[in-house]
């Protein structure tokens, strides 16, 4: 199966008034795809967080999978 890593991001205002994005949470998945992926992470992300909606505490979500190094 295939690992995906799911990082959730929110908007934020420096102290220069500029916007950044501020990691949130990240969390690895197994998946067969990234859809698949950011649906698991946004679970996991709530069940972590007493959470019933993972955009209480972030704006976005992606999903990156994770390449194997061969050894």
């Amino acid at each position: 199966m295939r690992m995906f890593v799911v990082t959730f991001h929110k908007q934020v205002s420096d102290d220069t008034g500029h916007e950044r994005r501020a990691l949130q949470h990240q969390v690895v998945v197994p998946a067969p795809s990234s859809e698949s992926a950011i649906t698991a992470g946004q679970t996991l992300f709530c069940e972590a967080n007493g959470l019933v909606d993972w955009r209480l505490r972030a704006d976005a979500c992606d999903a990156a999978e994770v390449q194997e190094e061969l050894t």
